[in-house]
């Protein structure tokens, strides 16, 4: 940040008084610019028939990481609720008509000021279609999802999640949970 967008003055990094991180601060008029993680609200699309359960995926059609997997996702924005994000992307990057249903995941990626939340959703109808951010859509079985071609590895932890939690929900000994991890970037390893 350079300028304050409360008086277009220049801002400097800096610790303000009783805080203890540095913040972007105006020297003109003392607005302190505040900047928190974003919100990155998604669905794990589940199609049931015949004994067969699929789950719908994405092919990206922007960076990063273009033409690869992932769940219908992305960033919240302003006024809505975590679970009118999750509907509403899920629309937008694979027309699909979806019943949402239970928080499932709750991941935390630092590195990236990110929290990405992916709810149980389950699919209405086949009438999908790939929106502007999505190459193609697909529907999956645990056996065919493109696992080397997945695009974050908090897609790859909630769906390998979903399927673990899925062999309890089949088998009656267990029910779908709340997951939760912290993703942190590898550190690079010296020569």
């Amino acid at each position: 940040m350079k300028f304050c967008s409360e008086c277009a003055h220049p801002v400097s990094l800096q610790i303000p008084p009783d805080d203890n991180r540095p913040r972007f601060v105006c020297g003109n008029c003392g607005a302190i610019h505040y900047q928190n993680p974003k919100m990155v609200v998604g669905s794990i699309p589940v199609w049931q028939a015949d004994g067969q359960l699929q789950i719908l995926l994405c092919r990206r059609a922007i960076e990063p990481r273009h033409g690869f997997w992932t769940l219908p996702a992305g960033f919240m924005e302003n006024g809505e609720t975590t679970s009118a994000a999750a509907e509403r992307e899920t629309e937008e990057e694979a027309g699909a008509h979806i019943k949402l249903g239970a928080l499932f995941s709750l991941i935390n990626v630092p590195h990236v000021h990110q929290v990405h939340l992916f709810y149980l959703a389950d699919l209405l109808d086949l009438d999908y279609s790939a929106g502007v951010e999505s190459l193609e859509v697909a529907l999956f079985t645990e056996a065919d999802i493109p696992w080397d071609e997945i695009a974050f590895p908090t897609v790859a932890y909630t769906l390998r999640a979903f399927f673990a939690d899925m062999i309890n929900v089949r088998s009656g000994t267990g029910e779908f949970g709340l997951h939760t991890d912290d993703i942190r970037k590898p550190m690079m390893q010296a020569d």
